[in-house]
């Protein structure tokens, strides 16, 4: 898919999963969202946003967090308020990892993985993960500033077999 450009404000992003089998342990997937600086747009990132934190300028934020699946609806939502970015942020991309505890997990083994990515009623991308059932974390979302309102955005999911910890490091780096 291409990308698209257009003034976006404030953008959804969400992931749902159905529970682990019974007997087995729980499945935890986290998503996650980084940014990056104007002067150094793929470099490492300015600040990380995941579970038990948000933006030091609270534009990014974690609605809903899941240990498990369980529950109604979308597990763990996801906002980003690009219009409130402040202006030394060229990038933000956003990824979804899998915990690896109390087992090692890929996207093939998370019952019924769903992705959506929208702003406010119009559905910007879904996905199931298919496209990446041997990695542990993948990175679903990057918006790019293009101007003072205007963000582009390049859907895609693109998958990683690394540790939560290096995978926030690296998410953003350019992809060869």
């Amino acid at each position: 898919m291409n990308a698209i450009s257009k003034s976006f404000r404030k953008v959804e992003i969400s992931v749902k999963w159905d529970p682990s089998p019974a007997g087995q342990p729980p499945t935890d997937l986290d998503i996650v969202a980084a940014t990056y600086p104007a002067s150094d747009p793929y470099g490492d990132p300015a600040y990380v946003v995941h579970f038990d934190s948000r933006s030091p300028d609270g534009t990014i934020h974690l609605n809903r967090d899941s240990k498990d699946g369980q529950g109604f609806g979308w597990d763990e939502v996801l906002t980003v308020e690009l219009d409130r970015l402040d202006s030394r942020y060229a990038r933000v991309v956003v990824g979804v990892v899998i915990q690896q505890h109390p087992a090692h997990r890929t996207f093939v083994s998370v019952v019924k993985p769903a992705l959506r990515i929208r702003e406010g009623y119009t559905v910007l991308a879904e996905d199931d993960f298919g496209g990446v059932l041997g990695a542990t974390a993948a990175t679903v979302a990057e918006f790019v500033r293009e101007g003072p309102t205007t963000w582009d955005f390049r859907p895609g999911v693109h998958g990683f077999e690394d540790d939560p910890a290096t995978f926030t490091q690296t998410m953003g780096h350019r992809r060869t």
